[in-house]
């Protein structure tokens, strides 16, 4: 099997991006960017580490960023597994991306930058919700912000429920940290006492 080793062969298998590829990027948020983000409760956080990249969901109920000002959004770190990659790789290496996705819609924002993580009360404060804090706020600074052409989305089919594989069919999270633990974990009670677990930390 050959590989691709250069830019040059890429290039010419490609050839040149379209105008509106380019034309698209803004460096900071605009009136119609702005609109988008709003919407998006959905997001995917990637983040550079020592052992290579890392992509992390991320959600709320609401917007899942804040616009903090046009060049920076806000991203609340609520209570999770303690694992905290994506926080120990911005601690590391700031350069970091964002995908937007918003419910129903085959476009999603794309944008690129640097993160740095702030434990700033007034901004922790700015997420309060039934008493409950982030512990951790993400600041991103933009340096490019861009829709991202609909094909995928439209190939996946992800918002038609008859494209839907059954859920019954897939493994549980138990049963696959019983197969990882060796059985060491039942996974038939992780599962069971997950959904109240998870209602109560969220």
């Amino acid at each position: 099997m050959e590989f691709i080793k250069t830019i040059d062969e890429l290039e010419k298998i490609y050839g040149p991006p379209s105008i509106a590829s380019i034309k698209k990027v803004s460096n900071r948020i605009t009136p119609t960017y702005r609109k988008w983000i709003e919407a998006s409760s959905l997001c995917t956080l990637a983040t550079v580490g020592p052992n290579g990249v890392d992509a992390s969901p991320r959600g709320d109920d609401t917007n899942v960023v804040l616009e903090l000002n046009d060049k920076n959004l806000l991203i609340p770190d609520w209570r999770g597994n303690n694992r905290i990659d994506s926080l120990k790789n911005i601690v590391r290496d700031p350069r970091a991306a964002l995908m937007l996705i918003i419910g129903g819609s085959n476009i999603v924002i794309r944008i690129n930058g640097m993160a740095q993580v702030t434990l700033d009360k007034e901004l922790i404060e700015l997420f309060e919700k039934n008493k409950n804090k982030p512990r951790s706020i993400i600041i991103f600074e933009i340096e490019e912000i861009y829709f991202q052409c609909a094909k995928a989305l439209n190939r996946s089919k992800i918002w038609k429920n008859d494209s839907w594989p059954e859920l019954a069919d897939l493994p549980t999270a138990g049963q696959i940290l019983e197969e990882m633990t060796d059985s060491e974990v039942d996974g038939g009670k992780y599962g069971h006492s997950w959904p109240k677990k998870s209602e109560e930390t969220l």
